[in-house]
């Protein structure tokens, strides 16, 4: 149980986790920015100048927004000019840690003494860009960041226009490919659109021009070397790099189909059943002499078959009382104005060693061999007691288990390999989604749907019923079928009306074996129905113990015990990307 509930809590966690939105700051206010023009000249002097518009969409109250370019070795800026329409501003440079950082206040007031609230506001910043192309002996180079990987959210439509010094002889490329939506050459002019691109990812373009079109250039970096297939390399290299980690993080998605693949083919080689000669609708009679634990690990409990539940428990102990090694009364209990069910426990002489552990059991609670089952709950609250109580649950599980040999009855093999994967799926899933969370590629997508998707079927399998795909002997076969088959007979009241028990006695045998089978109620129910004069059998200890709730005290009890031996189950809880530009900017 406490292993099932962890799979649910580990599968809500999961469920929760990836449906959490990541808001900018605080939660009464949030921006976006809803597009972005960029406009690059590249002067034949070497100079970049750069423009840059940012539409702001601001939700809440701010005090506004700030821009951080990085500034690489060799490479400064100038002219820095910035323009508000929306709001007054003001604004302040500073160099920090190799980055030029520009802070613009924003103000709703021409005095300047409100900020901004619920607005939408454009801020352009133009400034000249020095040592951000490269001239080698074979080829010039500009590598910049149209959008950059530190911003505090991701981009809405980006645009951006490139001017270059010479018409011919240009060639350009646009990385990370996946967010370029259209681009072209026209002449000397690049344009680039991107409809989104998000937070913690760059776009960046590199354009290489032929040496001629620059004159002298003082504002370019020179090296003395030629450069061309350097460049390239590089490219080619990261573009790789990208492609195989998508590819990757794809591949880890599709991974996950092995497990519902693996359940195909380990039902086809051990799921399917024998075919067996027995083709019975219904059982009247008991289809073996088995005691009720027996039947009720093998046929009622099918998520662990040959493993006892607690109404294998709870037929043994009724099973016992029919059998008179408990008898049953009742006593006025006059606080409640009711009637307690007392049990006197009497001689275990003769038991199998699995109803001795029962006996034991009740007895331990017991005063002087008497117990007033009503006050069993209340002794179970304890976690001293809770905790010995279900040991004693488990001793009891043991030894019905060694009283038969399941492996007659049941082929586990296929469940035992599909529980197998499903417990190292688990885990898997889970390392898939945190890979999925951690990278900024899209296909880091696949990897967070495979991975809810296997947890999701690694659970299912690992609760499933074991016969899904393991199987039944042919001995097995007909012995659940038959079962099964007198199962159906007991809840249904009108086959029981068509064909009654003949005597009191069988309807005992119903009473206990529909409690093990998980119907005790729908018997009592058929029996109150059918018997005449059935209040003739108030006294029986078998009939008392269920019509004064008897069976429903002891699943109580059962609970109770549970969650006090568990207190704590309760509680809860050089290539690309390396180009001049990009940088961040956010909102204050």
């Amino acid at each position: 149980m406490n292993v099932k509930n962890t799979f649910v809590i580990i599968l809500l966690f999961l469920i929760l986790f990836s449906t959490v939105t990541f808001v900018s700051a605080d939660d009464d206010r949030s921006y976006s920015i809803d597009q972005v023009i960029t406009d690059l000249t590249v002067k034949n002097n070497g100079l970049l100048h750069v423009e840059e518009q940012y539409d702001y969409s601001f939700d809440g109250a701010f005090n506004g927004v700030y821009r951080d370019i990085p500034l690489k070795s060799g490479e400064s800026i100038e002219n820095i000019k910035i323009h508000v329409d929306g709001a007054y501003a003001t604004y302040e440079e500073s160099d920090d840690d190799g980055y030029k950082h520009v802070k613009i206040y924003l103000y709703s007031d021409a005095a300047h003494t409100k900020g901004i609230k619920d607005c939408n506001v454009k801020v352009y910043i133009s400034y000249d860009l020095i040592g951000a192309v490269t001239i080698f002996n074979d080829v010039s180079g500009l590598q910049y960041k149209l959008w950059g990987e530190e911003w505090d959210v991701g981009a809405n439509n980006l645009k951006a226009t490139v001017h270059l010094p010479g018409n011919n002889g240009n060639e350009y490329y646009l990385t990370p490919s996946e967010y370029n939506d259209t681009s072209s050459l026209k002449g000397n002019t690049i344009t680039a659109e991107s409809s989104y691109i998000p937070k913690g990812e760059y776009y960046e373009l590199l354009v290489l021009m032929p040496v001629d079109d620059f004159n002298k250039s003082p504002n370019a970096k020179h090296v003395n070397q030629n450069g061309h297939d350097m460049i390239m390399k590089n490219l080619k290299n990261t573009i790789n790099e990208r492609d195989f980690w998508n590819t990757t993080y794809l591949v880890l998605g599709l991974l996950t189909l092995i497990s519902p693949i693996s359940a195909i083919i380990v039902y086809l080689k051990y799921g399917r059943e024998p075919e067996v000669n027995y083709d019975g609708i219904y059982e009247r009679d008991l289809p073996t002499n088995d005691p009720p634990e027996i039947v009720n690990a093998l046929i009622e409990n099918k998520i662990s078959i040959g493993h006892p539940n607690i109404k294998g428990f709870e037929a043994s102990i009724m099973n016992l009382i029919d059998r008179k090694f408990i008898t049953l009364s009742s006593q006025e209990n006059i606080e409640s104005n009711t009637k307690d069910l007392m049990l006197t426990l009497n001689n275990k002489a003769g038991l199998s060693a699995s109803e001795q552990i029962v006996f034991d059991t009740l007895n331990h609670f017991s005063t002087n061999n008497i117990l007033n089952l009503s006050t069993l709950n209340g002794q179970l609250s304890s976690e001293t007691n809770g905790k010995w109580f279900m040991e004693k649950i488990r001793e009891w599980e043991s030894s019905v288990e060694n009283d038969m040999d399941v492996s007659r009855f049941f082929d586990d093999r296929g469940s035992s390999i599909m529980n197998v994967i499903g417990l190292l799926g688990i885990p898997f899933a889970i390392a898939l989604i945190v890979l999925g969370f951690i990278t900024n590629l899209n296909n880091g997508l696949y990897s967070i749907a495979g991975g809810i998707f296997l947890i999701i079927f690694s659970i299912v399998i690992t609760m499933s019923d074991d016969d899904i795909f393991g199987r039944w002997t042919e001995e097995g076969r007909v012995y659940y079928l038959k079962w099964k088959n007198l199962k159906n007979f007991l809840e249904d009241n009108s086959l029981i009306k068509e064909h009654p028990p003949e005597s009191i006695i069988i309807w005992k045998k119903y009473l206990i074996y529909g409690a093990a089978l998980g119907v005790a109620d729908k018997v009592y129910e058929s029996m109150k129905l059918q018997v005449p004069n059935i209040s003739d059998y108030d006294n029986d200890g078998l009939f008392m113990y269920h019509y004064y709730g008897g069976y429903g005290m002891m699943n109580m009890a059962f609970s109770t015990g549970e969650i006090s031996a568990n207190p704590s189950d309760s509680s809860g809880f050089g290539g690309s990307g390396g180009g001049s530009g990009g940088g961040g900017g956010g909102a204050f």
